[in-house]
């Protein structure tokens, strides 16, 4: 691998998709029109041998960037802030909150260094949990471990997964990965955005690179395919597993998908920008066609509805969704923010492809639901991206980025059907306080007609900075939120996670706060970046132990190596879930 090459794939890593808002369910037009399908297949598929009998395909590369830029406007200057209307008052109390069950390491950058002989930041970290095996990817590396963190392959770089593939675009190590585990079809989909032809190479197709086990294993062979986004660079891709309960691999039917949504430029990042929503036909994915079909749509405005990306529900549990109810996909908007925005909202929108009659399919804005208020932008100074201080840390410009200005949900947009009613779970970080972060989650019911079950901001009231979240149900309808942590004085980048149980009073996490694992360093870089995403996931064996990645800090920063960073595994759950 060249020096442009890793330089290219640094350059496009932890863009971003979506944030969340809304308004009642009578604004539903927001100047949307109707959509046209484009319909399209995989334009390339093979099998790979076995995960846990390759070698490794790149044998060295050169260094490159550090950092790992988005593409895109940059947030608006702050303003006065805005009071947040759904914020939980109060100091966390540890008391009811139960301990992790155990923790491990995930992939880190010392990983990066060990493979290229360089380090990347932001790390971009996700995660699943399936039957018997957890699987964890990083920028620009994954492994693969037992359900209690025995590790089992790896850390191997993400270009190995796709070696020898007919689109040679797929086998760099690019970044942006996300890795969903199917449960009903006892399937893993791990997955990266290709960067060739971003600057300065000249232009070239950009591609979706998507590998589905053929078995449960992990660590065994996968088919592999290559959905191409033509000369617009994917940004952010968001990945959601939509069964629709009609048949085919545990409900895949003529409705089920995999859906991807994207953050798209043209002119190699420098053109305009939309959101790409890819629905793949689900039945044939698991089954290995390689004339997998794939419909389009792409959204170019209005601003407000574009955001900063759209995230798209993926499914959890053991009933499907009710009849073949459309996937919900969200968006978020701030009134304060740049693209025009009148009120705060979660802009929900309906997708439901028809494989049978792809020109059927459609995708439409359902509603915009109004939430409590909240301020998304932080002020953040010398630059957007310096916002929250760590102890010992006198140059602001070693700040950490809280992303909050991105209008986007983050990452999961995690669906359940408890029997009575549906409902989905995610969050943004927004700026609860003056000058104090907060996670902001939401709870949504009735995929057919959405509403706003409940909502909260999470930021005791300690002066510890909460965000960087993401937020699961169990099989009761308990919710855990993990989320990173810092402050200026005592607190290092560390893991936490606070919970409700699903009796407890709406709009609130009072079970109080548990350490994953405090941080004993602190990032040094200038680039200040953090995150992009963080991954809450549910066992899908017994619906109750939560498992939660996410990034933090075990050594300062030293001019050598500024940015150290490590990933952290824990498990949970509550007591009386069965």
């Amino acid at each position: 691998m060249t020096k442009r090459t890793i330089a290219r794939a640094l350059l496009a890593a932890s863009l971003a998709v979506a944030a969340l808002a809304a308004q009642p369910a009578s604004a539903a037009s927001g100047g949307l029109g109707p959509l046209r399908p484009k319909v399209d297949k995989a334009v390339a598929f093979d099998v790979s041998a076995p995960l846990r009998s390759m070698h490794r395909f790149k044998s060295s590369v050169e260094e490159g960037a550090a950092a790992r830029p988005e593409f895109g406007a940059g947030p608006v200057a702050n303003r006065e802030h805005s009071r947040d209307g759904a914020v939980q008052n109060g100091v966390a109390a540890p008391t009811a909150i139960p301990g992790p069950l155990f923790t491990f390491e995930g992939p880190s950058n010392e990983d990066n260094f060990a493979l290229f002989g360089f380090r990347v930041n932001p790390p971009d970290p996700v995660g699943d949990v399936g039957r018997s095996h957890y699987v964890a990817m990083v920028n620009l590396v994954y492994s693969i471990y037992t359900k209690t963190g025995t590790l089992l392959l790896g850390p191997v770089d993400t270009g190995t997964l796709w070696a020898n593939f007919p689109v040679d675009e797929c086998t760099e190590p690019s970044g942006d990965p996300i890795v969903v585990y199917d449960e009903r079809a006892d399937r893993w989909i791990l997955t990266q955005f290709s960067t060739r032809g971003l600057p300065p190479d000249p232009p070239n197709p950009f591609y979706n690179c998507v590998a589905v086990s053929v078995t449960g294993d992990p660590t065994g062979a996968y088919y592999r395919y290559a959905f191409t986004t033509d000369d617009r660079f994917p940004d952010y891709p968001k990945y959601g597993v939509w069964p629709d309960g009609s048949g085919g691999h545990g409900g895949g039917g003529n409705h089920g998908s995999v859906t991807i949504t994207t953050r798209e430029f043209a002119e190699q990042g420098n053109g305009a920008e939309s959101i790409g929503i890819y629905a793949l036909n689900r039945s044939q994915l698991m089954a290995g066609d390689p004339n997998t079909q794939v419909i389009e749509f792409q959204l170019t405005g209005p601003p407000n509805l574009v955001g900063d990306g759209l995230l798209p529900a993926d499914f959890d549990g053991k009933q499907p969704p009710r009849g073949n109810s459309p996937q919900l996909i969200v968006g978020s908007q701030d009134d304060g923010a740049r693209d025009g925005a009148t009120f705060d909202a979660l802009n929900v929108f309906q997708l439901d492809p028809d494989f049978q009659h792809p020109e059927r399919s459609t995708f439409l804005l359902k509603s915009q639901l109004a939430t409590a208020p909240f301020d998304s932008i932080y002020p953040c100074a010398p630059t957007s991206r310096d916002c929250l201080p760590q102890p010992g840390i006198v140059n602001p410009a070693q700040y950490l980025d809280i992303l909050s200005y991105r209008q986007r949900p983050t990452w999961r947009l995690q669906y359940r059907n408890f029997g009575s009613y549906e409902a989905l779970v995610t969050n943004q970080s927004v700026e609860a306080r003056p000058s104090v972060a907060g996670v902001r989650w939401y709870e949504l019911r009735n995929p057919r007609e959405p509403f706003i079950y409940q909502q909260g901001t999470y930021a005791p009231t300690d002066g510890v900075h909460r965000w960087m979240g993401s937020v699961a149900t169990d099989v009761q309808g308990n919710m855990a939120a993990g989320y990173s942590v810092v402050n200026a004085t005592d607190v290092k980048p560390g893991i936490r996670y606070a919970g409700r149980l699903v009796g407890d009073p709406l709009g609130t996490l009072p079970q109080g706060e548990a350490v994953l694992i405090n941080g004993t360093g602190v990032q040094t870089t200038l680039n200040s970046r953090w995150g992009d995403y963080t991954s809450m996931n549910v066992d899908p064996v017994d619906g109750c132990t939560f498992y939660y990645m996410n990034e933090y800090y075990l050594v300062d920063g030293t001019p050598a190596d500024t940015r150290p960073w490590k990933t952290r595994i824990g498990a949970f759950k509550f007591p009386g879930c069965r």
